[in-house]
């Protein structure tokens, strides 16, 4: 016990003179402090907020490596809404720190910034971090569709890693300044808007039947996307070498414009804009400048 509460305790419990209600009052007030209400027992139907309870029941897609007997399961989780955060990452910690510690699932910036949580919600592919609890039903929670599973929420993304390494995600120049900086116009630079923001959480990849089918040849939309991101860059010097390892069956034209892709983003990009700008280029050429290029437009 600190100093400051035994010193509390002891002026609480100190023998009072008859008649003396300031002693009585502060013998009373130090009783329906913060920490004695908290200790108060409440009814079924009354959370420790003292709220009428919001209970939601959380369905969870589980499944243990370690017991490969056992097949995957939804496994239900109920919490009391008034006692989580708003999100659907708040429910997930909660349940992890406080009811089964054997949950397993990505998380880092809770910002929307790292994609770590990204996995299927209620039927849609989206962030964790960035997806309100819907308060009025019950919600079921997935890993990301048409991928291996690691183990419960986490799929195996080494494949999608893979495929953002074959596009050389980096700034290839041939004849780079001697000193200082490689600059770029406000103009050339807004080219890369709409592009550069993607955060590589695949949702828009594993939403896309195309790259289901064909996820060993098809680079998918997150992939083509950032391709196109260092094609539209007037710093890169190698758009032609990159549209050549394009110029094949499956690695760029499996699509087939579905849209699921930008449908889905959390991020409010454009893949599909993106993959028909290729397209695009492919049959007519680059643009002399890269200032003729199109802005990539948000959903």
């Amino acid at each position: 016990m600190s100093l400051f509460a035994g010193n509390a305790l002891r002026a609480a419990v100190r023998p009072v003179a008859s008649g003396s209600t300031t002693s009585l009052a502060r013998a009373a007030a130090f009783s329906t402090t913060a920490t004695a209400r908290l200790a108060t027992p409440t009814s079924d139907d009354v959370g420790a907020s003292g709220k009428a309870q919001k209970l939601k029941t959380f369905k969870i897609y589980r499944w243990n490596p370690d017991k490969p007997a056992e097949k995957p399961r939804l496994q239900s989780y109920t919490l009391d809404l008034n006692q989580t955060g708003p999100m659907v990452l708040d429910a997930l910690i909660k349940i992890k720190n406080e009811v089964d510690p054997s949950l397993t699932f990505r998380r880092s910036c809770r910002e929307g910034i790292c994609g770590s949580c990204a996995m299927n919600i209620d039927g849609v592919n989206t962030l964790a971090c960035l997806c309100r609890i819907d308060r009025e039903k019950e919600s079921k929670i997935y890993p990301l569709p048409h991928m291996y599973v690691v183990k419960d929420l986490v799929p195996d993304l080494t494949q999608f890693y893979k495929q953002y390494r074959s596009i050389e995600p980096f700034l290839k120049s041939k004849n780079p300044p001697a000193q200082g900086e490689h600059l770029q116009s406000p103009e050339e630079r807004r080219r890369l808007d709409g592009l550069y923001e993607c955060i590589l959480c695949a949702c828009c990849s594993t939403s896309c039947p195309s790259y289901w089918w064909n996820q060993d040849e098809y680079l998918g939309p997150a992939v083509l996307m950032q391709a196109y991101r260092w094609m539209a860059d007037s710093r890169d010097d190698f758009t032609e070498e990159r549209k050549t390892k394009l110029e094949n069956t499956f690695s760029l034209y499996a699509c087939r414009t579905i849209m699921n892709c930008t449908r889905t983003c959390p991020k409010s990009l454009n893949p599909a804009k993106a993959i028909a700008t290729i397209k695009k280029e492919m049959s007519t050429g680059a643009p002399a400048k890269a200032t003729d290029r199109p802005i990539m437009p948000a959903q």
